[in-house]
């Protein structure tokens, strides 16, 4: 199965069970350099007001947010890492373009991602500049994978409370949303022993 991630997989119950803890990513600053094969991307990212510095190497600009994006946030969010990128995809707007060559037209970069379960993910974005829209989606795919990891720990914590308190109505409700928002996470080793105990 696909799902296009411009109206994410039950985002509206994700940001709903994490309200002010919903983590929200945006690109401030991004620098690339590249020398003999190698790119390093060095970018500051916005973690709602709080600006972090991410810095990632790779082959070209994909492989190296990529690695940065992971090597930032993958430590604490394991279900980054078992991730895959399987398409890469750019397409030109013509009709946007300004200037009679048409090289300033908008782009639109999309991005492919398998989880652990094998379902895919389409993250996308478009502006002037590639290498931009390249680092704003990369910013969806790991705000998506982060926040659907913290809502379904969330909800597993709210569940062993309403269990200890014996209230079955919570624990319905709660068993059935975690059910929702697995699906739109990939599989760390935390995440596969809470659904090993709902079986």
């Amino acid at each position: 199965m696909t799902v296009t991630i411009d109206e994410p997989l039950h985002e509206p119950l994700i940001r709903k069970i994490l309200a002010a803890n919903y983590l929200e990513l945006k690109l401030g600053r991004l620098a690339i350099e590249e020398a003999d094969y190698t790119t390093i991307c060095k970018l500051t990212v916005f973690e709602g007001d709080q600006p972090i510095e991410v810095e990632g190497k790779g082959v070209g600009v994909v492989d190296a947010l990529f690695n940065g994006m992971l090597e930032r946030y993958a430590r604490e969010y394991q279900s980054l890492k078992t991730i895959q990128l399987t398409g890469f995809h750019v397409a030109a707007d013509l009709e946007t373009k300004k200037a009679k060559a048409g090289v300033d037209a908008v782009g639109r970069v999309t991005l492919d991602i398998m989880n652990s379960e094998g379902r895919r993910f389409t993250f996308s974005d478009q502006s002037r500049s590639v290498t931009i829209s390249i680092a704003r989606a990369m910013l969806k795919i790991t705000q998506h994978f982060v926040n659907a990891e913290r809502a379904f720990l969330t909800l597993h914590n709210a569940r062993q409370d309403a269990l200890a308190r014996n209230r079955e109505d919570l624990v319905a409700r709660y068993t059935a949303e975690m059910a929702l928002v697995v699906e739109s996470t990939s599989y760390a080793d935390v995440i596969s022993n809470i659904r090993k105990e709902l079986s």
